[in-house]
C-alpha cells in the first residue's frame, strides 16, 4: 500500500563494497527474495523492498554497514547482479542504480518491455516522474543520486531511491509503491529516510494541493516572466509546508544496547538453541559453526517473515554476520558461507516441490517469536564480546583484512 512509514537518518559513507562481501550479498539477497515470492508472492516483495525499516534490516543482515547510506546502494547493487539470472523465473526485475545506472533506467525499462510484454512507455515515465517529484516538489536540500526501479511482469514496481547532502554528510532515501498509487503529486511515497533538518518545502502533501493548483493559475495568467516579477516584488515570506514524517537513526557507527530489542536478540538465541538439534542435526555435524549459523538463519528467516513491526530495530540484525567495517564484529565467512548453503538447498528443493526445508527455517522463526517473551540470555555486550573473540575461528573478515592475521596487532580503528 501507499503509505507513509517513517524515515531513518543515513549517514553519508563512501568508498566501495568489498568483492568478497559483494558477492555474498548478491547470492543471499537472491535467495531471499526466492524464499519471500514462495511464501507470500512477488508483490509481498515490492511490498517490503518499499519499507524502509525492512530494507534496512535487509541490508544489515547481508553485512553492510547497518545505519549509513551504503545499504541503499548495496541493497540495490546486490539486487541487480542476484537476481538478474532468475528474471524469467520470478518475473521480476531491477533497474536502474547509482549514477550512470541510474540514467539508463528508461532504456532498461524500454528493452524489458519489449521483452516481457508490460508498458516500457508508462513506467518509463512513471520513473521520471519519481525523479522529478522526489528531486523538485520535494525541496528538502538533497540531489538525487541513485534510482532503483523494481518491476515484476504485470507493471507493479517499487522505487527506491537516494539523495545526499554533502555539506552535511547525510543521506535521505525515498520509498515509491505501485500499489494504490492515484497520484504522483499528492502524498505519492511509501516512506521518506532521512534526517529532520530545518523547513521542508514538500509540494506533494494532500494539504499542499491549494498551493499546486495556485502555481498552475499564477503560471496560466502571468507566464513565466510575470511569476518571477510578482516573486521578486514579494515582501513576505511563503508559508511553511508540512514536514513529512521521519524516524532519525542515530548518527553512530557502532551498534550499541540502546539501539537493538535485548528481548528478541534472546529469542532467537532460545530458538537457535531447541531447534537446532532437532531440525538441523546434518548442520551441526560441524563443530563450532553449525549451531551458530542456526542463530543466523533465525535472523534470515525472520527478514523473510516478519511483520513490519519487527523491524524496528535494524541494527540486531547486523548480529546475524556482522559487518564489514567490524561493527558490531567482523563478518563470520564461514558462518555466512554456511547460511548461504543451507537456504540455497532449501529453495532448491521447494522448486522442485519440496518445501521442507523453508518451512523448518520458517519454524525456527515462530519459535523466536514465542521464546522472546520468557527467553533470557546474555547482555548485548557479553554477546558481542563473544562474537569477536570466536571471529579468527569462524573465519572473521573486514575491510581491514582476515581477522586471524590481525590477532595480537593493535585493533584497526572504529569508523
Amino acid at each position: 500500500m501507499t503509505r507513509r512509514s517513517g524515515s531513518a537518518d543515513l549517514q553519508l559513507h563512501g568508498g566501495r563494497v568489498p568483492q568478497w562481501l559483494a558477492d555474498r550479498m548478491s547470492t543471499l539477497g537472491a535467495i531471499v527474495c526466492q524464499a519471500i515470492v514462495h511464501h507470500y508472492g512477488r508483490e509481498e516483495l515490492l511490498a517490503r523492498l518499499a519499507h524502509p525499516f525492512w530494507f534496512q534490516a535487509f541490508g544489515s543482515v547481508m553485512g553492510m554497514d547497518w545505519h549509513s547510506s551504503g545499504i541503499t546502494t548495496s541493497v540495490i547493487g546486490a539486487l541487480k547482479r542476484g537476481l538478474a539470472p532468475l528474471g524469467n523465473e520470478l518475473g521480476i526485475h531491477v533497474c536502474g542504480g547509482r549514477g550512470k545506472h541510474s540514467r539508463r533506467t528508461p532504456d532498461e525499462l524500454m528493452a524489458l518491455g519489449q521483452r516481457v510484454g508490460f508498458d516500457g512507455e508508462a513506467l518509463t515515465r512513471a520513473s521520471r516522474l519519481v525523479a522529478k517529484v522526489d528531486s523538485a516538489a520535494v525541496q528538502d536540500g538533497f540531489d538525487l543520486y541513485l534510482h532503483g526501479f523494481f518491476v515484476t511482469d504485470d507493471g507493479q514496481w517499487t522505487v527506491v531511491q537516494q539523495g545526499m547532502n554533502e555539506t552535511k554528510r547525510q543521506a535521505r532515501r525515498y520509498h515509491w509503491h505501485s500499489a494504490n498509487l492515484a497520484s504522483f503529486v499528492e502524498a505519492p511515497h511509501a516512506a521518506i529516510d532521512g534526517p529532520t533538518q530545518g523547513q521542508i518545502v514538500n509540494l506533494t502533501d494532500k494539504r499542499a494541493a491549494p498551493s499546486r493548483e495556485a502555481q498552475l493559475e499564477l503560471l496560466a495568467d502571468l507566464g513565466p516572466d510575470g511569476v518571477v516579477r510578482t516573486y521578486l516584488d514579494a515582501t513576505a515570506e511563503p508559508p511553511a509546508q508540512a514536514m513529512l514524517p521521519h524516524l532519525i537513526m542515530p548518527s553512530h557507527h557502532d551498534v550499541r544496547p540502546a539501539d537493538v530489542f535485548t528481548r528478541r536478540l534472546h529469542g532467537t538465541l532460545a530458538a537457535a538453541a531447541e531447534r537446532g538439534p532437532i531440525d538441523f542435526p546434518e548442520l551441526l555435524l560441524t563443530p563450532g559453526v553449525g549451531a551458530r549459523t542456526v542463530q543466523s538463519l533465525a535472523m534470515v528467516a525472520e527478514v523473510v517473515h516478519g511483520a513490519p513491526y519487527r523491524f524496528a530495530d535494524p541494527a540486531r540484525f547486523s548480529l546475524a554476520h556482522g559487518g564489514k567495517d567490524r561493527h558490531p564484529y567482523p563478518v563470520p565467512i564461514k558462518v555466512y558461507d554456511e547460511t548461504i548453503r543451507v537456504l540455497k538447498s532449501a529453495v532448491q528443493n521447494a522448486k522442485l516441490g519440496r518445501d521442507e526445508e523453508l518451512q523448518t527455517i520458517r519454524r525456527l522463526d515462530a519459535q523466536a517469536r514465542q521464546l522472546e517473551r520468557t527467553a533470557s540470555g546474555p547482555s548485548f555486550e557479553d554477546y558481542v564480546d563473544g562474537q569477536r573473540k570466536a571471529s579468527p575461528a569462524l573465519g572473521g573478515r573486514s575491510v581491514f583484512g582476515w581477522e586471524a592475521d590481525l590477532v595480537g596487532l593493535a585493533a584497526p580503528p572504529a569508523k
